[in-house]
């Protein structure tokens, strides 16, 4: 007997400490948990990052640019200055110039003659030396240039490209924030709504207590023929359907803390506690006049489309820019072998040049003057775009704000109607006692103070809810 008492104590001993571990986690705690560890957050952040880079990016194109190219070019023949037709016609010119010079001196002088006679036969030679030194060997050519181009002028191009890169980055915050503003959203809703149920629970079990005690004393007066079985089979019957409800509402807490288990970055299974489960619901109940300008300002969504008005004017810019001059500096140093710079020697050598180009677009059958009227229509429906989603921001808010009102005034009535239904209950209650109510009486209370604590709960995160959505149309955190 001792070793049982012992090993129930060791267990009652190790589930007290296992509850003490549970953690147990407000609302910010909650809220900052999910910010850490929410993957459509991270993502964003990455947009944020590329969006820098591309400024970044855009901001080179007012540096100037170095580039660096080579070649190496194969040829199969050679480039010959001289035809072979000219260097025959030189040829044959050459040889009847030399025997005309060698009979002429021969008649003249027979020694002077022979004499001439090596020089006049290396006449024949020169057709070959002029094809030797005028073929060009190019079987194997390298080239190899460094480029520096920096821009002058390019029709504002560059200057609305660096603006759209900008509101792109903008942009990206705004996402972000947004994205903020979400999950911050639904980490509330299913905050409230795990302390809801487990209001709601508290609520069953203390119903389901109720009836047990209820169905004790009706049994214990059917056993001295006060009750009938009537009685005793209808609170049966009741007490089954409460505990059904009973275990509905537990699994509906299971499944909503395994909800915000997922969204604080919990594994699902976790066991925890929130702060506000054993705290009276607390509701501000005030609430200031709005301003619509202030909440534009504050709505990510309406800064992220004006942004985007301004990358679609910028658009149009550049596609104006299309239509007008373009002027760049341009300095370049060009290396080849084999060149032409002294002669045509096979071996390395080169030469710098520097200038401006100039491009003008003179007629392109109106083209780039049709994608400025496009970027215009762009640039205009962006306008209506943001103007539609103003109009429902406000709308929004107004909803949002109605909501809050119509809840409060809920609570209101839900609360006087607990206190109603509680007054009824301790009056069927004493009834019962005395005699002059029925089991039947009893349990109608019973289930009117049910509901009616029911309707209160709801009504209270209700509030909450309707508050919460309040924050989020007008752009608030808190």
């Amino acid at each position: 007997m001792n070793k049982i008492i012992c090993s129930l104590l060791f267990v009652i001993f190790s589930f007290s400490l296992s509850l003490s571990a549970q953690s147990v986690y407000s609302l910010d705690s909650c809220r900052s948990m999910a910010l850490e560890n929410n993957k459509s957050l991270k993502m964003a952040e990455q947009e944020i990052e590329a969006a820098n880079y591309n400024k970044k990016s855009a901001f080179a194109n007012y540096l100037p640019s170095l580039g660096v190219s080579g070649t190496y070019l194969h040829n199969t023949k050679d480039i010959a200055l001289v035809s072979e037709s000219q260097l025959a016609g030189i040829g044959n010119s050459l040889s009847s110039m030399g025997n005309t010079i060698g009979s002429l001196v021969g008649s003249i002088s027979p020694t002077l003659g022979g004499a001439l006679a090596p020089a006049l036969q290396g006449l024949n030679e020169i057709p070959d030396a002029l094809r030797e030194a005028t073929t060009l060997d190019i079987h194997n050519m390298f080239i190899g240039t460094v480029t520096i181009t920096q821009p002058i002028y390019m029709g504002g191009k560059i200057v609305a490209y660096n603006n759209i890169t900008k509101y792109a980055s903008e942009i990206a915050v705004q996402m972000k924030e947004s994205e903020v503003k979400d999950i911050l959203y639904k980490i509330d809703q299913a905050y409230w709504q795990v302390v809801s149920l487990v209001a709601k629970k508290e609520m069953a079990e203390s119903y389901v207590e109720l009836l047990q005690n209820l169905s004790r004393d009706v049994n214990d007066m059917f056993e001295v023929g006060v009750a009938t079985k009537s009685d005793e089979l209808t609170v049966a019957v009741k007490l089954n359907e409460s505990q059904i409800a009973l275990t509905k509402v537990t699994d509906g807490l299971t499944l909503s803390k395994m909800l915000l288990a997922q969204l604080c970055g919990l594994p699902i299974e976790s066991q925890f506690s929130l702060e506000d489960e054993s705290k009276q619901i607390t509701l501000s109940g005030k609430h200031n006049e709005i301003d619509i300008e202030t909440v534009f300002k504050m709505r990510p969504e309406i800064r992220s489309l004006e942004l985007a008005t301004g990358i679609y004017k910028n658009k149009e810019k550049v596609a104006l820019a299309e239509m007008l001059p373009h002027a760049a500096f341009i300095a370049n140093y060009a290396v080849t072998n084999p060149h032409v710079f002294d002669g045509f020697q096979k071996k390395f050598s080169g030469m710098c040049s520097f200038g401006v180009n100039l491009s003008i677009p003179v007629w392109n059958w109106g083209k780039d003057y049709y994608k400025v009227k496009a970027a215009k229509a762009e640039f205009k429906r962006a306008n209506f775009k943001l103007d539609e989603a103003k109009e429902m921001v406000e709308l929004q808010v107004n909803q949002a704000s109605f909501k809050v009102k119509e809840a409060n005034k809920t609570l209101m009535m839900t609360v006087a109607n607990l206190d109603k239904a509680q007054e009824n209950l301790n009056n069927a209650k004493e009834g019962y006692k005395e005699g002059v109510l029925t089991t039947q009486n009893v349990l109608e209370a019973q289930t009117a103070w049910l509901k009616a604590e029911s309707e209160k709960i709801d009504a209270e995160i209700g509030v909450k809810l309707t508050e919460v959505y309040l924050n989020k149309v007008t752009g608030n955190k808190n």
